[in-house]
């Protein structure tokens, strides 16, 4: 198994639109990098909200998750460059980019020292073989003030491991539930 370096990333990763890591004065980094790509976020945010349960005791259930427990926020609409996840809560967001990962790669997602340093941490599952779309993301804000998330800037690394051998089954073949997913998709219980 080997890291896939830039100029492989070019070649064998379908990334639309894909930029190169260029110096962008006043923002979060962006692009290939030398064995990575950092993927931006999208405009649309989903923050977490306890408004639909002010004085209960919601539990929340990745087998019946509600959209209820969001507010949208789409910085386009609002003219701002930027979200605000509150203290202790999370917004799930997805990427500009649309990734298309081969067959005999697996992509591993990590967050950015950028908002690290911030206490701000993005979570994102291996994107495993032949799966295609726009990275759904997980934004967690640890700290107790509010934090900002600036849209279309850098907020995460993917990271591209070439496998020894190509798998016997891949994302597509099994029919994953997040293949070519739309928009930002909750989670999902077959």
């Amino acid at each position: 198994m080997s890291v896939l370096c830039d100029t492989q990333i070019r070649e064998l990763i379908g990334i639309e639109p894909f930029a190169d890591n260029v110096k962008r004065s006043g923002q979060v980094s962006y692009g290939v990098s030398s064995y990575g790509y950092d993927v931006r976020v999208g405009t649309l945010f989903k923050v977490f909200t306890n408004v639909s349960n002010a004085g209960g005791q919601a539990v929340i259930d990745p087998k019946r998750f509600s959209d209820e427990s969001f507010i949208t926020i789409d910085t386009a609409e609002t003219g701002r460059d930027h979200v605000i996840i509150p203290p202790n809560s999370f917004a799930l967001a997805e990427t500009i980019e649309r990734l298309t990962i081969p067959r005999d790669v697996l992509a591993i997602c990590v967050g950015k020292s950028t908002y690290a340093r911030c206490g701000i941490i993005v979570n994102v599952t291996p994107l495993e073989p032949e799966w295609t779309g726009r990275v759904t993301i997980e934004i967690s804000n640890t700290t107790p003030l509010p934090a900002k998330i600036y849209a279309n800037e850098g907020i995460a690394q993917v990271v591209f491991i070439k496998a020894d051998r190509i798998c016997a089954v891949s994302y597509s073949d099994k029919d994953g539930k997040y293949q070519n997913q739309r928009g930002l998709v909750l989670p999902l219980v077959d």
